[in-house]
């Protein structure tokens, strides 16, 4: 794997070369709905972690992973056990650990993002980005991914350093989308509550985090409406530490229909509750 790496790098580095402020990203694109991509459905089981050893040990139907750091033979142990492998990437920021690094204009790197000092806001109107973003789905459906989970898809609410829109959001979250979908890799929506009404065509389920924590899950159910999934994941102590706050969680859940995970923030599989 890691020789296929460094091939799909270099082509990287020939075709990134000279890649400059893009205006063709369109927010009215039609969704591409028909392909044979994996469809994940409404109170699916699953589990999340992103750094440490992969636990393979859970009896789940979908792992969610970090693209770069899951070694292909782990991905192939989940998916020879009869599970679905989502592979996690940010498509919203840089971060400076990532082998890709060196792709990056400098011009598209903005501000940190709060609480995650290794990573900066990237300007999601520059054709650098989004031929990045599309190498890195290469890479996903190369790896054997069944689908992605992009990250960092609402810099437009943040403060990313530059002036972004909910044009330019919605433009990119649908480009995303859609160029999953050109690979059949499934793919989900990653938090950006305030366009969920114009992406749910768009994309297969949604990964959020903390919306019973802020009181927002209603902002999601148009997937559940759809026969989407919500894969979602709270991180508060009293969820991990009271039996009956746990309760209550996991009922409201059950009765929206989310797949609710309790998890350390850091999902490295230090403990690990679920409401299903």
């Amino acid at each position: 794997m890691k020789i296929i790496f460094i091939l799909i790098y270099m082509s990287w580095v020939m075709a990134i070369s000279g890649c400059t402020k893009d205006t063709r990203l369109d927010p009215d694109v039609a969704a591409i709905t028909v392909g044979d991509w994996y469809r994940p459905a409404v109170l699916v089981t699953w589990q999340w972690q992103l750094t440490d050893r992969i636990n393979t040990s859970y009896s789940v139907e979908i792992y969610d992973v970090d693209l770069f750091n899951t070694p292909l033979s782990t991905v192939q142990k989940l998916q020879a056990s009869g599970k679905k492998v989502i592979c996690y990437f940010s498509a919203g920021s840089y971060e400076n650990f990532r082998e890709d690094k060196g792709l990056f204009l400098s011009e598209g790197l903005g501000n940190t993002l709060d609480g995650w000092e290794n990573e900066r806001w990237l300007d999601i109107r520059l054709s650098n980005v989004h031929t990045i973003m599309k190498f890195r789905l290469d890479l996903a459906k190369e790896k054997g991914c069944d689908g992605v989970e992009p990250d960092n898809m609402d810099g437009y609410t943040n403060n990313s350093g530059f002036n972004l829109t909910a044009a330019d959001q919605l433009a990119y979250n649908k480009f995303i989308a859609n160029e999953a979908h050109k690979r059949e890799l499934s793919v989900g929506l990653k938090n950006d509550l305030d366009q969920i009404i114009e992406l749910v065509d768009y994309y297969d389920f949604s990964v959020n985090e903390q919306c019973f924590e802020f009181e927002e899950c209603y902002t999601l159910l148009p997937f559940i409406n759809n026969d989407k999934p919500v894969l979602n994941a709270e991180y508060l102590k009293k969820y991990m530490a009271d039996e009956l706050e746990r309760s209550a969680l996991c009922t409201e859940s059950v009765n929206n229909q989310f797949s609710t995970l309790i998890l350390p923030l850091n999902l490295d599989d230090e403990f690990r509750f679920s409401c299903l």
